[in-house]
């Protein structure tokens, strides 16, 4: 017997559409290389990451942790490719993971921000540092501007809670897909 709260969810009516235009764009902009092999995995799960992190305010396992697993084939194509360890996304990774690691710690981030921190870090890391550095800023940008808005607007009641997976994905999303 299945009960309404253990049914899996039914995709939204946008999130395949955006889905596939994200899968074009990640093409479009990062060829057919090892980095587009987390931006197609990224592009697919990014609109369900989304609706989930802003619905539930939780970033599911189950559409995280395979993100690592396309990860470690991508970097190591792009290791053998170049003939080098891939060092700027390996350390782009555990940094960021590590950062939110501490907020998480500190009681500012869920664990579902810390393993998609590590994700998106690794992903943007093999665009190089530039795109490395601006994942994160452009994360807490976006996310900082929309919390003064969604807190100004809600003065009045007390908990409010932000979602910030949403946020770290549009922040990797521009700086992956920034021209270099």
């Amino acid at each position: 017997m299945t009960t309404a709260s253990s049914a899996p969810a039914r995709p939204a009516r946008w999130q395949l559409p955006a889905a596939v235009a994200l899968a074009i764009v990640a093409v479009l902009m990062a060829g057919a290389g090892p980095p587009s092999l987390p931006l197609l995995y990224l592009a697919a799960v990014t609109p369900a990451l989304c609706d989930s992190g802003l619905r539930h305010h939780r970033l599911p396992n189950r559409l995280v942790l395979p993100a690592y697993g396309v990860l470690v084939v991508a970097l190591g194509i792009q290791a053998v490719q170049l003939v080098q360890f891939p060092l700027v996304a390996v350390l782009s990774g555990m940094t960021y993971l590590a950062f939110m690691l501490v907020l998480s710690v500190a009681g500012g981030m869920g664990m579902g921000d810390v393993k998609l921190a590590g994700a998106l870090g690794l992903s943007a890391g093999m665009f190089g540092l530039d795109a490395a550095i601006a994942s994160p800023l452009l994360a807490f940008f976006a996310g900082g501007a929309a919390s003064v808005v969604i807190l100004v607007a809600a003065r009045r009641r007390r908990g409010v809670r932000i979602p910030f997976g949403p946020f770290m994905l549009a922040g990797f999303w521009v700086a992956a897909l920034l021209p270099r």
